[in-house]
């Protein structure tokens, strides 16, 4: 049996669900409807109840509705929500997840898509879908398809976006629910024969990284490369902390620089803490800690314009990181990596940190790269992190190969000791 849980607000979207449930059950799935609604009553009967789930949130929905504070209320059906479909999940009762709303709906849906397990078919039809949906998706794998017209009853232009929505879920379910039941086929995230490597990179690391992922691949690890682009470190975070990686390769660390100087790429402050945290295996670099990212050139900020500017792409524009700021960086790697329960080491490309940061090449500057190399040797100082210096540039296909060789090394002893 596969099942698709539709989660949602059945006092002001019940319509809606009632048609989307009759949809998925004529595509050969059941059903689960989950009531996240408050205040009216339900257009169609749950089969777990709005009661139910402010219990779950550890609450009572009289208390909920006595309040009259709608914020807190929809941050409470949230977390219910979210704790209702771990249950389901855990009981197998959960293959995929259908949702429909505008911002207070997208917001208690997607929270409780997020807690899910990655490759859980996630499915969110929002009215936001079409501007920024970063708040919603997070770094999980959730399917934002626009609604177009506001969810508000079944017409020409809804019925076939919820019916596509309804198809997809279904279909996603399915396949869900059949790699679960064959034990041939990973049915989670890192249950494959290969232990599985997370890796950072940028256009500006990728030679490097790619020499580090096939010399990776040769020892046999799967690995998974992901894109510093804010998101992309993110995730790694997220799935690090999960304890989902045998170990760590994060040779790119630009969202740090962003994090320091206000560029678009952050990935947040705890960028570099997941993997200490776990204790898992980590080889560091320090790529592309020459540069900040910022998006197309007439967006610079005027603070930024007499620096040294590079058009990246249409999209993005680059500035060279100064030797006060390769120093603050170098101070807060260290401080980072001082943390971390599990073995450290870091690599130290002295001949530069990107392509642009080679020899000749435009953030060529060996002040800036001595400020960011000293300060983090000054607070690695006795700590259990090692640092190991290269004479070579980041890109060297020797440098990527010597660096997976460590980590390979690193997990090696960990799994010997275990």
């Amino acid at each position: 049996m596969t099942n698709v849980v539709l989660v949602g607000t059945l006092d002001t979207k019940g319509v809606e669900y009632g048609w989307l449930r009759e949809r998925l059950l004529r595509a050969g799935v059941e059903v689960v409807l989950v009531d996240t609604g408050i205040i009216g009553e339900p257009r169609v009967p749950a089969d777990v109840p709005r009661e139910a789930v402010a219990r779950a949130a550890g609450t009572e929905l009289s208390e909920l509705r006595a309040a009259a504070d709608r914020g807190a209320a929809v941050t409470t059906m949230a977390r219910g929500a979210e704790a209702t479909l771990l249950r389901l999940h855990a009981e197998g009762r959960l293959h995929g997840v259908l949702a429909i709303g505008g911002s207070g709906g997208t917001s208690i849906a997607t929270r409780a898509m997020r807690a899910l397990p990655l490759g859980v078919p996630k499915v969110m039809v929002s009215s936001m879908a079409s501007g920024d949906v970063s708040p919603y998706v997070g770094s999980a794998d959730i399917t934002m398809m626009y609604s177009v017209v506001d969810i508000a009853g079944i017409n020409s232009i809804s019925a076939p976006v919820l019916a596509n929505a309804a198809e997809a879920a279904a279909g996603m379910a399915k396949a869900y629910a059949r790699a679960a039941l064959d034990r041939s086929r990973p049915a989670r995230l890192g249950s494959g024969s290969r232990p599985l490597v997370a890796a950072s990179m940028a256009g500006v690391t990728t030679i490097g990284v790619d020499a580090a992922r096939e010399r990776l691949e040769e020892l046999g690890y799967e690995v998974l490369v992901f894109h510093v682009s804010g998101s992309g470190g993110r995730t790694l975070e997220t799935l690090a902390g999960q304890g989902v990686f045998a170990g760590v390769l994060d040779l790119t660390l630009s969202e740090l620089a962003d994090d320091l100087c206000g560029g678009i790429l952050t990935a947040g402050p705890d960028r570099l803490s997941a993997a200490g945290r776990a204790g898992v295996p980590q080889v560091v670099s320090l790529g592309a800690l020459d540069m900040v990212k910022f998006g197309p050139l007439e967006t610079l900020p005027e603070r930024a314009r007499y620096r040294r500017v590079r058009v990246h792409n249409p999209s993005i524009t680059v500035i060279r990181t100064t030797e006060s700021e390769c120093a603050e960086l170098g101070r807060r790697v260290a401080a980072k990596l001082r943390a971390a329960t599990g073995p450290t080491a870091v690599c130290v490309p002295l001949r530069g940190l990107s392509t642009l940061g080679a020899p000749g090449g435009p953030y060529h500057d060996p002040r800036a790269d001595l400020a960011l190399f000293s300060a983090l040797r000054e607070g690695l100082r006795g700590s259990a992190a090692r640092l190991f210096d290269y004479d070579t540039h980041i890109n060297d296909p020797s440098f990527g190969r010597a660096a997976a060789d460590r980590l390979h090394a690193m997990i090696g002893a960990v799994s010997a000791a275990a």
